[in-house]
This record gives structure tokens, sequence and C-alpha cells, in this order.
């Protein structure tokens, strides 16, 4: 299921993704917030796009490889919808993670709203929500310009701080 935005490309990951989820996801820079950190290995980065590729055979949905429109052979990130765990809870969960050189031009709002109607128009969803680490400004500036609101918190990671939990629904105005 591919899908296009005003400057950049959505579709499912493939096999032939697996350099570009180690590339992104086993940066330290990308994962700065992240109390698990990055990717130690190749290994682990096809065991995560396995489990994605996954996700869309059974769900028809999941994370998707984004490119820009200009360059639609480039992955600059991989973010979308699936299914994640809220403690005892499974959710609809937005979340992202973008090259650095994608940082600071609007690309995670832009797929943070595609998603969002995406999971709203087609999947027909009531809400969906997203996690973000409370250090985390930026994606927290992101998903309020899409219109989620802090609901909660989560106790997620052991001897951190919890986790903000947002939720933008449906009936909401956005």
């Amino acid at each position: 299921m591919h899908r296009s935005t005003r400057r950049l490309t959505l579709r499912p990951p493939t096999q032939d993704d697996v350099h570009s989820v180690f590339a992104i996801y086993g940066d330290p820079a990308t994962h700065r917030f992240n109390p698990a950190g990055p990717l130690k290995t190749q290994h682990h980065a096809a065991a995560m796009l396995k489990r994605w590729m996954v996700h869309w055979q059974s769900a028809g949905y999941g994370q998707w490889a984004i490119a820009e429109r200009d360059a639609p052979d480039v992955i600059i990130g991989f973010g979308g919808l699936d299914k994640r765990p809220y403690g005892p809870v499974e959710r609809l969960n937005l979340g992202y993670r973008f090259a650095v050189a994608a940082w600071g031009k609007g690309y995670a709002t832009e797929l943070s709203q595609a998603s969002l109607d995406f999971g709203f128009a087609e999947l027909d969803v009531p809400e969906v929500f997203a996690m973000v680490r409370p250090g985390h400004g930026a994606s927290i500036r992101v998903l309020e310009k899409v219109g989620m609101r802090c609901i909660d918190t989560l106790d997620d990671v052991p001897g951190e701080p919890p986790s903000l939990v947002y939720r933008a629904s449906r009936a909401q105005e956005r």
C-alpha cells in the first residue's frame, strides 16, 4: 500500500531496506531519547524489519519506508501505525524514526498527519496513541502539532521517568 504526501513517498518495507533500517536505527543520534539505545548489529535490524513485514502481512498496514518524493530510492526514515503493547493493553501506535539528515524539515509532522488520516479514514479506528520520552521536546511538538494530546504516563522503562502517552481521536477537533 503505497502513499504519498506533499513531499514524501510512503511504502511498505521490503527485505532490501535492511541496510537503511540499520543505518537509521543503529545511529546513536537517533536514539538519544531511547533508553534501549541503538541497534547493535545488522542481525537486529533484520529481525526488526521481519517483525514489520509480518505486521504488514497480518494487518495490511504498518511501518512505512519513507523517502522524499524527489528521491524515492533513498530511505530517510520509517514510521506509521502498528499495534504495540502499552503495559497490559495493546493499542494502535503512531511511531517514527528519521535519519539525522532529515531532521528539522517537518517530515515527522507530515508523516504523523498522513498516519492519523490513514488510521481514521481507512482503518476506521476511533483513536490512535503515541508514546514519547518526557525530554524529547521535538517529538512532543510534532504530536501536539497534529492534534494529539497528552492523556497519561506509562512506567515502561525501569529506572527511567515514565513515558508520556498521547492520544488523538477521530471525534476530537484536530
